[in-house]
């Protein structure tokens, strides 16, 4: 496993994070623990979760996530300072007016509440899971910076913003010598790059930010499993991807399987390998449910594509105009 600098910090993670929204979602804890104790065995020391997962299913509180990481590191006697851990604070966490956003209030309520579950003191990976438009930014940092200096944080990270909202986040902890965000969460994939490519790239790349993209496999269309003029399978999940049904799309899925019967490997490694072969990013987020799917995205680590099929993927899946 070769690993990487999280931007221009010296930390260092592996190439491909372990996400976990699907603890106590698709995942029973013992399912959950066994999952993680693979990934572990394998390499990978980035973990990635927040504290709302996954507070959308029937019964499920919020924390649920955490919690099992936490049990899983306790029970299994896993060595703190081997496991990167990232989770996240914004989402509402409970039914009153200051349990939810990036204020302060919450913030340090928050954070508490996440090392309980994680049983740790102290996350590698704090991000702002999504902007708060009731809460100046620098308000924000400043919580950030003193979570820093408590030793309760130790890297920063923004998820879902908008490049003007990133740029204004850096500008207010260079002006006010603030932690800054070190790391971006955006949603990228091969067949929606527009949202990153169009300006937050270029500021990850100015500003040496790390880059750990959620969704590499678009939820499972870039697996190869959904096909024209095949019936979807009956689940909710099948639902969801109806809007990468296009012809664009599967396009795609057809130039991605030869490649694929080139390299004799997956058509969802095909899609990891796209991005791992890109110097910007650093670390996609993977979001296995059993230990073959685990191994299967620990294959795209020894893919190379040649510069011809990179280009190729390219421009399959350009969204300018002009190209």
């Amino acid at each position: 496993m070769e690993y990487r600098k999280l931007g221009k910090t010296g930390l260092k993670v592996s190439p491909l994070c372990m996400g976990t929204m699907q603890f106590g979602w698709s995942l029973s804890e013992a399912d959950s623990h066994h999952i993680l104790s693979a990934t572990y065995e394998s390499g990978i020391n980035f973990i990635d979760t927040a504290d709302i997962y996954s507070k959308w299913v029937d019964g499920n509180p919020g924390g649920v996530s955490e919690t099992f990481i936490g049990n899983w590191m306790k029970q299994n006697k896993i060595p703190r300072d081997k496991i990167v851990v990232a989770t996240k604070v914004r989402g509402e966490m409970g039914k009153g007016p200051n349990d939810q956003g990036l204020s302060r209030v919450h913030m340090m309520n928050a954070v508490e509440a996440s090392l309980r579950r994680l049983q740790t003191d102290y996350i590698d990976l704090y991000q702002s899971h999504w902007t708060d438009n009731d809460t100046p930014i620098e308000e924000t940092l400043r919580a950030f910076d003193d979570l820093v200096k408590q030793g309760k944080v130790r890297y920063l990270g923004a998820s879902n913003y908008a490049a003007w909202e990133l740029m204004q986040a850096l500008w207010v902890s260079d002006r006010y010598n603030l932690v800054r965000y070190d790391c971006l969460q955006p949603h990228y994939n091969l067949i929606y790059r527009a949202e990153f490519e169009r300006e937050l790239r270029a500021v990850c790349e100015t500003y040496g930010l790390g880059m750990i993209p959620y969704s590499p496999l678009a939820g499972g269309f870039l697996t190869g499993k959904y096909r024209r003029n095949e019936p979807l399978p009956e689940s909710k999940r099948a639902e969801g991807r109806k809007r990468a049904m296009t012809e664009k799309n599967f396009t795609l899925i057809d130039e991605m399987e030869v490649i694929a019967l080139r390299h004799q490997v997956s058509i969802a490694q095909i899609a990891l390998a796209w991005m791992l072969a890109d110097p910007v990013i650093t670390s996609p987020i993977i979001g296995a449910t059993s230990i073959g799917q685990l191994n299967e995205n620990l294959g795209a680590l020894n893919v190379k594509l040649s510069e011809e099929e990179k280009t190729l993927l390219d421009k399959v899946t350009t969204w300018k105009e002009e190209e």
